[in-house]
C-alpha cells in the first residue's frame, strides 16, 4: 500500500500526511489483535480436540495419510481443515466463544444471520453451523431490539 502525500490540497493535511509513523502502528495493532485471537482459538480447538471422538480418529487416520479430499490436517498444530478452513470440534462453549466474537464484540458490532455465517465460514468450519448460527443471531436480545420493523402502517 502506498501513499499519495497532499492529493487535494485544498481539503487540508489528512491523517496519514501528517502522521504516518501512526498509519503503521494502526495496522500492526489489527495483526497483533487479529493473530492472538488466532493463537486463543488454536489453543481451545486442541484442548475441545481431545473431548471429541470422532475428530480425533479423523486426526489419526489424516496423519497417516496426506489428505483425503478436501480434508487435510496440519500435524504440527494437530489441526484438521477442509478446504481452507480450520474444523472445529464438537464443543459448545468452543462454537459459542467463536460466535459471540463474531457477532457480539463492539468490533463485530452485531451483523445478521447472513453477514455472521459469512464472516464465520470465511475461515471456520463444524458440523451444523448453518443453523447454529441463525439460532444464535436471532435469538440475540440486543439485534431484536434495534432490528427495524418493515409492516404497512395499521390504519
Amino acid at each position: 500500500m502506498s501513499h499519495q502525500e497532499n492529493v487535494y490540497p485544498e481539503r487540508g493535511v489528512d491523517f496519514i500526511s501528517k502522521n504516518p509513523q501512526d498509519f503503521h502502528q494502526v495496522i500492526k495493532k489489527n495483526e497483533i489483535k487479529e493473530s492472538r485471537f488466532l493463537s486463543d482459538l488454536v489453543d481451545q480447538i486442541q484442548k475441545a480436540v481431545w473431548q471429541d471422538k470422532d475428530y480425533k480418529e479423523i486426526l489419526k487416520k489424516l496423519e497417516r495419510v496426506e489428505s483425503v479430499s478436501d480434508y487435510t490436517v496440519d500435524p504440527q498444530a494437530k489441526l484438521l481443515f477442509l478446504k481452507d478452513r480450520v474444523v472445529i470440534p464438537r464443543n459448545h462453549e468452543l462454537q459459542l466463544d467463536i460466535l459471540q466474537k463474531h457477532h457480539d464484540s463492539p468490533l463485530a458490532g452485531h451483523p445478521g444471520q447472513e453477514k455472521t455465517l459469512k464472516l464465520i465460514k470465511r475461515d471456520i468450519y463444524w458440523d451444523g453451523m448453518n443453523q447454529i448460527i441463525k439460532d444464535y443471531v436471532s435469538s440475540c436480545q440486543k439485534c431484536s431490539r434495534n432490528k427495524n420493523i418493515h409492516h404497512k402502517k395499521f390504519v
